[in-house]
């Protein structure tokens, strides 16, 4: 399990010794308590490189402000977050949503809840050969992810913009064989992921999530037609969480690190810093 240290030590550096896990703490000798004496109170987070410890990174600051030194250990897999946070190592991990939590947990046998949501990042359509939704002619190919999730995200931004309907309950688990109603005859060039933007020169629109419209070029903010709002099925569904052990999710450090990244402050940084590619999520 390879993991590296992110460096998010604050200014101020703790000189009384005193340090705490939420909720827990641990006495220390006299002999570093020279400048500051100032008990801090540790939160230690695992979490993903990209956008994760980055909005952590600009989180400490604020939480350092509020007598919390934030703690980030960056993992390069989505297992040891989770098993790292269930046996009490770290406090919180920042890296899934909920669909993926519960399903760990069933095939796991952990605990892990929902503290709550912070980010998503959403699904966009892209312009291929046409540039506005209105170019659309009768006949004319869209192409979407094949795998299941992506598949139904894209198709429910479709229905959202009234391109097709699908049938009642597909949900997110639709496929192109969930479509009630298809006005234009429209037709659906299904890809891996990561092949959809390639074929942009020959389709009438991508619909692409936000890494792979950032990789192909793609501005998500100046360029996507459309994109998955805040209050859509899929946001509510995908939206990335601050995972703890149950029973952790109303400590004073877990309540404190929500409220901040989710503060107005970090949706700004959020907004400023990724061009639409990664959105605050709203409750």
């Amino acid at each position: 399990m390879k993991k590296k240290l992110l460096s998010l030590a604050l200014a101020t550096i703790l000189t009384a010794g005193l340090v705490t896990g939420c909720g827990s703490s641990a006495s220390s000798s006299d002999q570093n308590s020279s400048q500051d004496n100032t008990q801090k109170k540790t939160i230690t987070v695992a979490a993903s490189q990209t956008p994760h410890s980055e909005i952590l990174a600009e989180a400490a600051k604020i939480l350092e402000k509020q007598g919390y030194e934030l703690k980030v250990t960056v993992f390069d897999d989505y297992v040891q977050p989770n098993n790292v946070v269930e046996s009490g190592e770290f406090d919180a991990n920042y890296m899934e949503h909920v669909p993926y939590m519960e399903q760990f947990n069933k095939e796991n046998g952990t605990h892990i809840v929902n503290a709550g949501g912070i980010h998503y990042e959403p699904f966009g359509i892209y312009p291929g050969t046409k540039k506005k939704l209105d170019d659309l002619a009768e006949g004319d190919t869209i192409a979407i992810p094949n795998d299941t999730t992506n598949e139904a995200r894209a198709l429910l931004l479709l229905q959202d913009n009234g391109l097709l309907t699908l049938k009642d309950g597909a949900g997110l688990t639709a496929t192109i064989n969930d479509i009630k109603e298809n006005p234009k005859k429209l037709k659906f060039q299904e890809l891996e992921a990561a092949q959809v933007a390639k074929v942009k020169d020959e389709v009438a629109f991508v619909v692409l999530n936000g890494n792979y419209a950032l990789e192909a070029g793609y501005s998500v903010s100046k360029d996507s037609i459309a994109y998955e709002k805040a209050d859509s099925e899929a946001a509510k569904t995908y939206v990335n969480i601050i995972g703890v052990k149950e029973g952790n999710e109303n400590s004073d450090g877990i309540k404190a690190l929500v409220k901040v990244l989710k503060s107005d402050d970090i949706k700004k940084f959020i907004n400023d810093k990724y061009d639409g590619a990664v959105i605050p999520f709203e409750d």
